[in-house]
């Protein structure tokens, strides 16, 4: 069960890393944040579940924003693929700082909901399982 387990994992973070477009990525990321949510709930800590719900409302804000921002990006391209967006900060400059602050919030950097929210999960789920 454990060999399967590990299969499983490296084909999924094969399958991620990947991946040139944009929508798929973030789409990967959301089914990575909605386990981390489940794991929270499934706890049955407090903590845990104060944790999962910051992360479905920060979740719901970023996921939105950045599906919007690659909208934008294949109306005025019409493609998601990454390589061909090369030179698009002297282009939109204003636009690549959203897509980066949105970007880095769904990578859950210090200091956004959505670390907060990872961070309360996590904190919840060990002091369940101690």
């Amino acid at each position: 069960m454990i060999r399967f387990l590990e299969r499983f994992l490296k084909s999924i973070r094969k399958t991620t890393l990947q991946q040139v477009d944009l929508k798929k990525i973030i789409a990967y990321s959301s089914v990575g944040h909605m386990s981390l949510i489940l794991l929270g709930i499934f706890s049955n800590s407090f903590i845990s579940i104060v944790g999962a719900i910051t992360l479905m409302l920060s979740h719901g804000i970023t996921s939105s924003a950045l599906f919007m921002l690659i909208g934008v990006l294949y109306e005025r391209h019409n493609t998601r693929i990454i390589k061909y967006y090369s030179g698009l900060v002297q282009v939109m400059p204003l636009f690549s700082t959203f897509f980066v602050t949105f970007s880095l919030a769904n990578l859950a950097l210090p200091s956004t909901s959505n670390f907060i929210g990872e961070v309360l999960i996590l904190v919840g789920c060990f002091f369940t399982n101690t």
